[in-house]
């Protein structure tokens, strides 16, 4: 969640706080606090969902970087100096067991280790023949078998993160949009009576309530503390 969701979303908050402590009887009112309540229950579930699929993509690429060097300097460098001993048998070997670059994509590293390790299983009464271990072979294997599931849960994390960051900022403009009603009833309500006008206008400040001597907080960004106010939108 950037900054600005995160004090749009707090903003929020504080604007259901307070009309949950100031109440109206009016239906319009009620149904404006109903859907306040829902949009922020759901914003809460979404802001969730967005910062389980970021752990997700990290753990995944913190896996598939420790199975690509496990891959490489251990499993794959045994079958390539394998097959370049074998290569003296069967000289095509050399050009089929070449190593992936090291700063190859991961998906290119995939693509190499598993054509390697293929060949291999297609090649192993010979390689064997020339020194290749069978537990290092199904070594490769498995570790190609939990990189793809690494590969996978990356995948499968960044589309929960992209997809509840996208739905999470639809959500938080509807948050505002109800704001913006209550801001108009609640200016209303308290056309005379500049204290709780104050704490209302407080508490829908998206940078934050204002301090106890009247001034606003300094935005994040280092500009100016103009107090961005939410009003109905043009």
């Amino acid at each position: 969640m950037n900054a600005e969701i995160r004090r749009k979303l707090e903003m929020g908050f504080r604007a259901l706080t307070f009309s949950r402590a100031h109440p109206d009887p009016s239906a319009g009112y009620q149904t404006a606090l109903a859907r306040l309540e829902e949009r922020i229950a759901r914003a809460e579930t979404l802001a969730t969902q967005q910062r389980a699929g970021l752990i997700a993509v990290r753990s995944a690429t913190a896996r598939k970087r420790e199975l690509r060097g496990m891959l490489h300097h251990s499993m794959l460098d045994h079958v390539a100096r394998v097959a370049q001993v074998a290569s003296r048998e069967q000289p095509e070997l050399a050009r089929k067991f070449r190593l992936p670059q090291d700063n190859s994509s991961y998906q290119a590293f995939r693509t190499a280790a598993r054509a390697m390790a293929e060949e291999a299983q297609t090649q192993k009464e010979l390689l064997v023949r020339h020194g290749l271990s069978e537990p290092v072979l199904d070594g490769l294997v498995k570790a190609l078998g939990q990189f793809d599931e690494a590969v996978e849960q990356s995948a499968s994390g960044k589309r929960a993160h992209v997809g509840a960051g996208a739905e999470l900022a639809t959500v938080i403009q509807e948050i505002q949009q109800v704001v913006h009603v209550l801001d108009g009833l609640n200016r209303f309500r308290f056309g005379t009576d500049a204290e709780n006008l104050a704490a209302w206008e407080s508490a829908t400040n998206v940078l934050g309530p204002a301090h106890s001597n009247g001034e606003k907080p300094a935005p994040e960004d280092g500009s100016s503390p103009t107090g961005e106010q939410v009003r109905p939108a043009a």
